[in-house]
């Protein structure tokens, strides 16, 4: 029988789309107050790859990845999740029945061996973990480099955004030996 035991922790992800520079910059900010300092970040580019937001985000918007210095625990990401919902409504335009977000945030953890993202959405390849909160493992570490899986959304295949997935997992391989 296998032994119960906590694993090691992981790094936090956050994915921001957003149409407004100073929102996404605000979110960042009260992020970094609770999980620490951005230790990575991509460039800015380009969000083609659907047109989703366009109705409630608007045209010509943006995506960066985040990772923060501070390793969280892996049963976090529900309350990161629900918690980062609630700063897209602090920075979002709100109507009388509906938030106009202006920053989208998608978390997710990091581990040695994948990549797993928080959602509200339950689909097939989904697991419920609570409080309206799904996982979905977006990238598997294999043969040394992560592989996207064929549900994985098209813009976390990018070689750039592989790479930067890549360069995290580099500065983990000491936390398992740290702790």
């Amino acid at each position: 029988m296998g032994r119960i035991k906590k694993p090691f922790p992981g790094r936090l992800i956050i994915s921001a789309i957003y149409s407004s520079l100073g929102a996404m910059h605000d979110t960042i900010v009260d992020i970094e107050k609770k999980y620490g300092a951005v230790e990575f970040e991509t460039d800015e580019m380009e969000f083609l790859h659907t047109k989703y937001y366009r109705e409630e985000m608007g045209d010509d918007l943006k995506r960066k990845f985040f990772a923060f210095e501070k390793p969280v625990e892996r049963e976090q990401l529900v309350e990161i999740k629900i918690w980062t919902n609630k700063l897209e409504e602090k920075y979002g335009e709100k109507t009388t029945d509906y938030v106009f977000r202006k920053v989208n945030l998608d978390p997710g953890i990091l581990t040695l061996a994948n990549f797993t993202l928080a959602t509200t959405k339950d689909y097939s390849h989904r697991v419920y973990l609570r409080d309206g909160i799904f996982g979905e493992i977006t990238l598997m570490y294999q043969k040394q480099k992560f592989i996207p899986m064929p549900w994985t959304y098209p813009d976390y295949s990018e070689p750039d955004v592989i790479e930067f997935f890549s360069r995290v997992r580099e500065t983990m391989r000491s936390i398992e030996v740290n702790i």
